[in-house]
């Protein structure tokens, strides 16, 4: 009879039962043909029973020490609980400590991704609030193009699911499923578009230029009044199909030439309110995880979330420009918060 290290669970059960019936652990090893050692084995731990978990005595925080935490953790965005514990020179707290002590002070986030800021960038940024800061910003037409895509941003499908529940299937897809290109104004309470990028062009120049023509200027722009067109301030970022010779020469033959075309600091998404309007359309077009199966719906998606942003909404952000450019003052050229 040879040896078994492991007994399957019918075994133990029948163990068990033996041993309430009198049987010897000799005995049951022959019942069962296993070995007597096995046998006793099990027995010999079974009656020993499970070792009771000591609990370790926690670590108290004092008053000081979380003083000296939340100071820490101001001064190290992005680190872990154990960096900032360990530069407080605060041992001996379990993770779980530590994560209910920063919740009360701090939260979870990712770091923001933005374009690098130089010296030249700032002084740039800082010229620009200053030529602009007296302009009647209710006349400006600020514009962009945004890209949506059939799955929405990474981590965006992320929420409480309670217990018992399964999480969602989420579509996975080669190469995302590629996207839709939108381009869209806003001037005063008023949405210009938006109007979408035909599929599979590439906005150079030249293609942007006769974007422009068919959308904007023959849908809207040519039904405006004629003081309107004169006293319209067109602007764009530095996207090289914007800031490329042709499209600077073509747009002042549209009338949009010298104070009628915005100047734009580079690297200032921040200081664009249109970009406001994308994270509404996208917090619409995205809640609750959506994802979409192709260009066409996640565009419908795109023009149903645009009808519903009201004309208060557009107009809250046009007039928080006079309050960016005090910002960018205020912070010698740099980042604000949007």
């Amino acid at each position: 009879m040879g040896q078994k290290k492991d007994l399957r669970g019918s075994e133990k059960s029948k163990i068990v039962r033996y041993l309430a019936e009198g049987c010897s652990s000799l005995k049951i090893a022959k019942l069962l043909k296993r070995d007597h050692r096995t046998i006793k084995r099990f027995i010999q731990n079974s009656q020993q029973g499970r070792k009771k978990r000591v609990e370790k005595p926690r670590r108290k925080i004092t008053a000081h020490e979380l003083r000296k935490v939340k100071r820490a953790a101001a001064k190290m965005p992005l680190a872990t609980s154990l960096a900032i514990f360990q530069s407080c020179n605060i041992t001996g707290v379990p993770k779980s400590t530590r994560c209910a002590i920063l919740r009360d002070m701090a939260k979870v986030r990712k770091a923001e991704r933005r374009p690098p800021l130089n010296k030249t960038h700032k002084l740039k940024r800082q010229d620009w609030a200053k030529k602009y800061l007296k302009t009647d910003f209710s006349k400006v037409l600020w514009t962009d193009e945004m890209r949506v895509s059939l799955d929405g941003p990474d981590g965006w499908a992320r929420g409480w699911i309670g217990k018992g529940q399964r999480a969602p299937v989420r579509l996975r897809r080669q190469q995302g499923g590629g996207g839709v290109l939108v381009w869209a104004g806003i001037i005063k309470d008023e949405l210009v578009g938006p109007f979408r990028v035909e599929d599979g062009v590439k906005l150079n120049s030249q293609s942007y230029c006769q974007f422009l023509e068919d959308t904007f200027f023959k849908q809207w722009y040519r039904k405006k009044s004629a003081s309107f067109k004169k006293n319209m301030i067109f602007m764009q970022d530095n996207a090289p199909s914007h800031a490329s010779k042709y499209s600077t020469a073509w747009l002042p033959r549209k009338g949009r030439k010298e104070e009628k075309l915005m100047t734009w600091p580079p690297c200032s998404p921040d200081l664009n309110p249109i970009e406001n309007l994308w994270s509404i359309i996208k917090c619409e077009i995205y809640k609750e995880g959506k994802q979409y199966t192709s260009l066409n719906s996640v565009w419908e998606a795109v023009v149903a979330a645009a009808r519903n942003v009201d004309g208060e909404q557009i107009k809250t952000l046009t007039e928080s420009m006079d309050g960016r450019l005090l910002s960018v003052l205020a912070k010698k050229g740099g980042y604000i918060g949007r």
